[in-house]
Parts: C-alpha cells; structure tokens; sequence
C-alpha cells in the first residue's frame, strides 16, 4: 500500500464547459469550470474576479425633456406643461420652479400637435406659476433607449429627448441651432408668425418661445420665403402678438417615439461626427456642439436601424434596403455624386465594417459588400442559410467578428484562402447557458472590452432586476477558431444599452452601459456593483486524479492566487460528485487581509504597515477521501479583483477497492 503523498497540480485555464459529462471534464479539462460566475478567464492567466460598476454620473438622465410650464395663472389641480414629448407617467412626482410643495400625477394626456401635456395633479397648486417655470421630474422607470459615448461625454436617449455628460450633470443635446433669429414683423396673431436671420429652416416638431409673449409652441408647418426668412404655421394660437425683432429661442427638436439608438462615428470634415437612427425617425449628426437632423433624407433613411461608415460613405439600413450617401458626407443622397442603394433578400440585422469589407447580416444570410465607389461596389454572400439572428450582438474582438447566430454564438473568421471565411459555433462548451439567455429575455446588448481581448453579451428583460440579471462573457485567446474563446457567466448587470471605445489623450478604454434605472453607468470601474458587493463563483471539475476506480484520502490544498489587495473568500470541497446520501467535508475560509500591507485607498499614514507583501498563497488542510474531488470556491464582497491561478491537491492513493 502506498504510503508516500502525491501531488495534483490543476493550472487554471478553459473556461466554462457544460457541454460534456462530468468525469469526461475532470479528466480531459482539469482546469476548466463547471461553473463560473463573474470569473474571467484572463489573457494574463487564471480565472479573475471581474471588475465592478458605478454610476457614470450621479445624476439620473431626465425622464421628460426641459418642459415649461404653459402659460400663467394655472391653479387648482389642472396643470398644462409645454416643450415636452411625452405624457408623465401615472405616478410620476415633480416640482415647479417657484411653487411650494411636490406634486403627484394622476393623469395625463399629451398633444402631438402642441408638445403640451394637460396633468391632473395632487395635491393642488400651493400658487400660481409663473409663464415658462421649470419643472423637475424625479427619476422614473423609462427606459434610456440610446447610448453612445461621443467627445469625452456620455449621451444618452431617454424618452424622446437626447442628453449629454461628462460626468457631473446632463445637458440638452436636442436643442436645433439657427442662428440669432428673431421676429421680422409686428402685427402676427393667430397660428402664423415670421422670422427672420434663420441659418438653416426650422424643422416641424420644433418648439421655441417669443420674447414677451407667454407660452411655448410648435411648428405644424414651414415655408421659406426669402434667405434667412421663414413663415412658420404653429400650434398653439399666439397668445398676444410679438414685438418686431422680438427674439425667437428655439428649444428642443422632435425625436418622439425613437426606438434602440444605433450609431457611427466618422471625420469626414476634419471634425469629430456621429451620426445616429432611431428605427423611426430621420437620422440626426451631432459634433459635439452643433445638433442636426438630416431633414433631406429620403424615405428609405426615414426610420433606418442601421448605419455604417464604409469606405467613406455612411451605410443606412431599413428592413432589406441599405442606402449609402456620396463620398465623404453624412447627408448626400444624390444618385448624381456618388449615392445609392441595395437590396437584401431578408430583413438586415447589423452592418459591420470588418477588414476592407462591408458585412452585411440578415435574419437568414450574411454578405459582404467589396469596392470603394458606387462604380465598383459589389454584394458578394457569405452564408444562405445563416444569419445573425438577434440584432446588437455583433462585436468585433481580436479580429474576428462574434454574432448570435440560430444555434449559438458564431465566429464570422477569415481564412488563408483569398475571400473565404470560417463561421464556426463558439459557444458550443456552454451551450445550455447560451440557449437560457436567448429563450429568457426580449432584447440583448453587447460590447467589447479591447484590453482583455473580451466579448460581452447581456440579455434585458423590463422585469428583472440587476440582482436576477445575466449575460456571457468571452475572453479570446486565439484568433480564427473557435476553440481559442474561453467562457463565463456574469450575473448582475441589467444592460439595455452599452457602448465601449478607447477615449482621451491617454485612449483609456471606456465601458458605459444603462437600462431602467434612469441612470448610465460605467463598467470596469470598482469593486462592487454600485454599491452592492459582487458575488463570485467558480467550482472546478471533479478531479478522478489518476484513476477514478481508486480511493484517494485528501490532506491539503493550496490555493495559488494573484491578489490586488484584500482576498476574503471560502473553498468547499466535493467528494464523488456530490453524491446524495455522502457525507461532505466542512467548507474551508481563507482572507489575507491579516497580511502585513497596505491597499491604496484605505491605508492610513501613521498607522498602516508599508513595505509588505500581500498573501498569496494559501494552504488548507484537507479532511476526507473519495474517489473524485472538485472544489467550490465562493466570494462575496468589495475586495479588489484577485486571480486564481493554480491549485495544488496533496493526496495519498489507495488500493484498489
């Protein structure tokens, strides 16, 4: 009988695999997972707890635009309000600028046609408001719809109304620009009025006040007369008539009903653009000061819910239709310079640009559109039979483009053969975990984490909270296979929306991301879920060590880990597959927060030890013998995030029973 200890030594790589039986895993994939919860597998190693979240900015975005109030002497529990886009929602609280008290919706009814809502309130006006105040609504449930980070600022879509931060408060981005406009007569009554020294037309939807007039409206109807000059037909009726040269302010454009917000960016005119649709209305370009809508775009842009920038054209598609514009220019339709369309057999769900090639995804094909002008482009397919299938889940990630396909997560790779690609099924190890997140939610987002080499994929439900929230994480580790992407789970973000791109003068990587919370958040920031501590899971597979038909008695474990600070977390080893009816060994907890070091952050000069070195290797004694053994380690808290590398098992091997 051997009486000699030995030594298993498990490296820590693979990912999660779910797709095989558990003794197939222990004995070909040792350092793999058969869970893996907010771990993930890094390209410098072991399996790490991820990184946190924290709010973006820690004021939410507003939920119903800069609405006015419309008109004086209002009273009783009738209040009508002006420059707004959408009915509050039943319940919704707010304040008025100058008014005593907090006011509660009862009902709402909106006006399409004036931008006004007409509120039945509780309790009763404490006193009349002004023409015009302000009013504050609290935070709400609606949904931020769009998200992009643009300029060093995050902007954000929120019902109907586009707002921008740079971390400390929101802006109105919506906001036309016409120049210093002014009224270019005396005498206007009724629904018409006249403006003058306008740069560019007035759009309908458009809301604006008068100097000296009360009340805020909106334009039903344009016509130009001479440059600059323009009669605008609005809604409602002037309240009394405005002064020749009375200024004109124009206060927001109609952006109503938007759905999910795509976008591009490009810097076509030496200036930094986006360009963004809305799946409704016409696409609209910001430059970080100046907001436009492309009001010429013609109706196959009009509600678009794609868009491109491919060889210096901007690529919009709605249903099967893809429009490009004339060479270097965001807004140029003309067939004449440049401009044209294409059509798809199905209905297009992404475009992405993708090693001088436009692919083009459909619900049941993928193509690819070569050439740089209209005189050479070419649509060439890819797959007939496979298509993205859920659309934002295409993310390009170390040179590969990633897309939920019919059957799972796809890698769309380019071969050694000239024009030829790879379209293998990656997530196939989890692929039970992939089919609960497409069968259990109604919308998805994605984004990319270019340091870490990392695709992430999130499903949204308007029902679920953070808590009960979930999404799959891929690290790649080679490109142009399959085989070379490493799997987890991640629990705990809500993500309807997210962007990521590297940003500033030191491009560090920015991660934003938000939901129904009203607020935008920034992920890979903190040790915590904005506030809340992570919970962290990985249970390794059950180890047969040599021979899975030989009794092993277990005396110590060593635990090799990378930590960045304090590690305070528990190990519970798992003997035969958790058999029922065996008794198991008592779950083990180790910290290193005894360790003679400091963490940046919480060290106190004067009183904490520097110098030191933090722990990072732990030995456990081991109590139990069995034939397999798999170790469940949990964490759950705010500590910094740690790397688990290695595992060491010292055993002594039985004979055959």
């Amino acid at each position: 009988m051997p009486t000699a200890w030995q030594t298993y030594p498990v490296e820590m790589k693979g990912g999660l695999v779910t797709n095989i039986s558990p003794l197939q895993q222990g004995v070909t994939l040792p350092g793999s997972a058969r869970s893996l919860v907010n771990f993930e597998p890094s390209i410098e190693g072991g399996y790490r707890r991820i990184e946190g979240y924290t709010k973006y900015d820690d004021d939410y975005v507003p939920p119903y635009g800069e609405p006015l109030v419309q008109g004086s002497g209002q009273s009783g529990t009738t209040l009508i309000l002006g420059n707004i886009y959408a009915a509050p929602d039943e319940g919704s609280v707010f304040t008025i600028s100058g008014v005593t008290g907090t006011y509660t919706v009862s009902s709402a009814s909106f006006s399409n046609t004036q931008k006004t809502a007409t509120l039945t309130i509780t309790p009763s006006l404490a006193s009349s408001p002004a023409d015009k105040a302000e009013i504050t609504f609290e935070n709400t449930s609606a949904l931020i719809s769009g998200l992009f980070y643009f300029d060093q600022k995050a902007v954000a879509y929120r019902n109907n109304d586009i707002w921008e931060s740079s971390g400390f408060g929101w802006s109105k981005v919506n906001v036309p620009s016409y120049g210093g406009t002014s009224i270019n007569s005396s005498g206007y009554s009724g629904t018409t009025v006249g403006i003058k020294d306008a740069t560019t037309s007035p759009k309908v939807g458009d809301t604006f006040k008068i100097a000296g007039v009360e009340l805020v409206y909106a334009i039903t109807d344009v016509t130009f007369v001479t440059s600059g000059n323009y009669i605008l037909t609005i809604s409602p009726a002037l309240d009394s008539s405005p002064a020749d040269d009375a200024g004109v302010t124009f206060l927001s454009t109609d952006r109503a009903s938007g759905n999910k917000h795509r976008f591009v960016r490009h810097f076509f005119t030496g200036t930094s653009n986006i360009v963004c649709v809305d799946g409704v209305n016409k696409p609209f370009k910001y430059n970080g000061t100046v907001f436009e809508t492309l009001s010429e775009a013609p109706s196959e842009v009009q509600g678009a819910q794609h868009v491109a920038n491919f060889k210096s054209h901007i690529f919009y598609a709605k249903g099967n239709t893809v429009t490009f514009t004339a060479p270097y220019s965001d807004d140029d339709f003309s067939p004449a310079n440049g401009a044209g369309t294409i059509t798809i057999p199905h209905t297009v769900t992404g475009l992405v640009v993708f090693r001088e090639q436009l692919i083009v995804f459909s619900t049941n094909t993928i193509h690819r559109l070569v050439g740089n002008t209209i005189s050479d482009f070419q649509l060439q397919p890819i797959s007939q039979d496979i298509g993205c299938v859920r659309t934002d889940t295409i993310q390009e990630v170390g040179g590969d483009i990633v897309f939920l396909g019919p059957d799972g997560l796809r890698l769309l790779s380019a071969t050694d053969r000239i024009g030829d690609f790879g379209l293998a099924v990656a997530s196939r190890p989890i692929q039970s975990q992939t089919e609960d997140l497409v069968n259990n939610n109604s919308s998805f987002a994605s984004c990319v984490i270019r340091q870490k080499n990392q695709y992430r994929i999130f499903g949204f439900s308007p029902n679920r909270l953070a808590r009960d929230s979930y999404g799959i994480l891929g690290t790649q580790f080679a490109d142009q296979t399959a085989e070379g992407m490493a799997w987890a789970e991640l629990k705990g973000f809500l993500v309807y929306v997210a962007d990521s791109i590297y940003s500033g003068a030191d491009q560090n990587e920015v991660v934003i991301f938000a939901n129904n919370t009203g607020y935008v958040y920034s992920m890979e920031v903190g040790n915590t879920f904005d506030g809340v501590n992570i919970p962290a899971y990985f249970y390794t597979p059950f180890f047969p060590i040599s021979d899975p038909q030989k009794r092993k008695t277990f005396y110590r474990l060593t635990t090799y880990i990378d930590p960045q600070g304090s590690v305070n977390g528990s190990v519970t080893p798992k003997l035969d597959f958790d058999g029922a009816g065996l008794v198991q060994p008592s779950t083990i907890t180790f910290s290193n927060d005894a360790a003679t070091a400091s963490y940046y952050g919480t060290a106190i000069y004067g009183v904490s030890t520097y110098g030191g070195k933090l722990r990072n290797v732990f030995k456990e004694q081991l109590v139990g013998s069995g034939f397999t053994l798999s170790l469940e380690y949990d964490y759950e808290g705010n500590d910094p995030p740690f790397s688990i590398d290695f595992v060491a098992i010292e055993f002594l091997e039985n004979d055959r029973q």
